[in-house]
């Protein structure tokens, strides 16, 4: 969904599970519509679709707020949660209204800590934790009291921004929940990247296998995610889907940005979701 209030994420929310999606993403903007209550007004229109930011610009958050949210709808939608992180948007003021972009490397370094911190912030407990960003004293009694640990344990499932073929990057999504692809090959100054495709795709989830059995991890229930977009009257827009899957994508995000008008976006969605996902046999 790519913008609108929490009242029509409810209600595409309902439509989506009715007509068998298994997921429904939001936007998480920096000042704008708190995509964790449109998260939460979802939740309590449906019962079996996953719900999930796409996506949370983790270091840009505080960690302990996210953990609250977070924790919060998952309880509320009985452990549906997924959280989608990236660095955040470069170079875009309009996403550096409030503050001065510190640079890629102190963004990773706040990711980081903050991936790490989530880890103790979803139980129930005081924990000690030091860092160069963020730090958390241990107290016998707290007042208040934690959030609620989620539903799902030991963590919510976290998808996070890889760009291939940079290795630190790639090696952040890896010990993960799954890959959100982002394409970063090295090219020469004034020449373009281009876009990634199922076969830049594949390199990389064959990479991400390697890192994970290098650190005793399998890729059972590890989510590669792609995302592009079908056309509610395209009779195959399977055959948009399935290069991704056959590449080794295990999720699909049909996302439509060519308007942000709530109104369109509003009659469009619910066209697409009408019409049904764009399954593959």
């Amino acid at each position: 969904m790519p913008y609108g209030d929490a009242r029509a994420a409810a209600e595409l929310a309902g439509i989506a599970e009715a007509h068998g999606w298994d997921g429904f993403f939001v936007w998480e903007s920096i000042w704008g519509i708190d995509a964790w209550a449109m998260l939460a007004a979802a939740a309590m229109t449906t019962e079996r679709i996953r719900l999930g930011t796409m996506l949370t610009p983790l270091p840009r958050r505080k960690p302990w707020d996210v953990a609250g949210q977070t924790s919060t709808v998952d309880n509320l939608s009985n452990g549906r949660v997924i959280l989608s992180v990236g660095l955040g948007v470069t170079g875009d003021d309009r996403f550096w209204l409030f503050e001065d972009d510190p640079g890629r490397k102190v963004r990773a370094e706040l990711m980081d800590e903050s991936l790490e911190m989530l880890r103790y912030l979803w139980r129930d407990e005081a924990f000690e934790f030091t860092g160069k960003h963020y730090r958390s004293r241990k107290i016998a009694d707290l007042m208040p009291p934690a959030p609620p640990p989620p539903v799902q344990q030991p963590r919510i499932p976290t998808w996070v921004v890889g760009a291939w073929p940079r290795p630190r990057s790639m090696r952040r999504a890896a010990l993960q929940d799954g890959w959100l692809p982002n394409f970063a090959p090295v090219v020469e100054p004034g020449e373009k990247p281009g876009e990634l495709t199922p076969k830049e795709l594949a390199e990389g989830v064959e990479w991400i296998r390697k890192e994970r059995a290098d650190h005793g991890l399998s890729m059972d229930g590890y989510d590669i995610v792609s995302e592009g977009t079908t056309k509610a009257d395209d009779p195959d827009a399977a055959a948009t889907v399935r290069p991704w899957a056959e590449a080794g994508a295990t999720w699909w995000i049909d996302a439509d940005w060519s308007s942000m008008d709530p109104v369109v976006v509003r009659a469009e969605a619910e066209r697409r979701l009408t019409a049904g996902p764009p399954r593959i046999a």
